[in-house]
């Protein structure tokens, strides 16, 4: 019984979406992203926290939009020709996450991912689910749904329409 768990897990595929912030790839699973789109206009809203960049209009429906930079720890940049908006639907809500590029959707035998070690630095451990061990490179694997504490989670369901 343990062998044939081990051979589903090596041939289960994680269907990804990979994208940058700074010189870190990240992935997040492709089930939970709706679209990617180009930077648009970003309504600022007063009184919100830092990370959120403010509502947008996706085809007439008011979403929130997150600074993924910013609420992972890292300095905020200006956007450029290369910045996506990576817009999902977690939490029972549709909410765009801006990353500094989209780089490409990959399909990946789960057992190449492994738990993030311990003792990390810098982005909070608790948005990781997993580290993917590719080729050259790797991956750093976010649950979206824990970027956002409850609090935050009640706030932008407020936002949005």
């Amino acid at each position: 019984m343990e062998l044939e768990e081990n051979k589903k897990a090596s041939t289960e595929l994680l269907q990804l979406v990979s994208f940058t912030l700074g010189n870190e790839e990240f992935g997040i699973e492709i089930q939970k992203v709706q679209e990617i789109i180009r930077m648009v206009e970003i309504t600022k809203l007063p009184n919100s926290p830092d990370f959120v960049e403010g509502i947008m209009n996706l085809r007439g429906k008011v979403i929130p939009v997150i600074c993924l930079r910013q609420r992972l720890g890292l300095e905020k940049l200006q956007a450029d020709k290369n910045t996506r908006v990576i817009v999902v639907n977690i939490i029972g809500k549709t909410i765009g996450f801006i990353v500094d590029s989209v780089s490409e959707v990959l399909r990946i035998p789960r057992d190449l991912t492994e738990k993030p070690p311990e003792i990390t630095t810098g982005i909070n451990t608790d948005y990781i689910v997993s580290i993917a061990r590719l080729e050259d490179r790797l991956l750093i694997l976010l649950d979206l749904d824990r970027t956002l504490l409850t609090t935050e989670k009640i706030e932008l369901e407020a936002l949005g329409s």
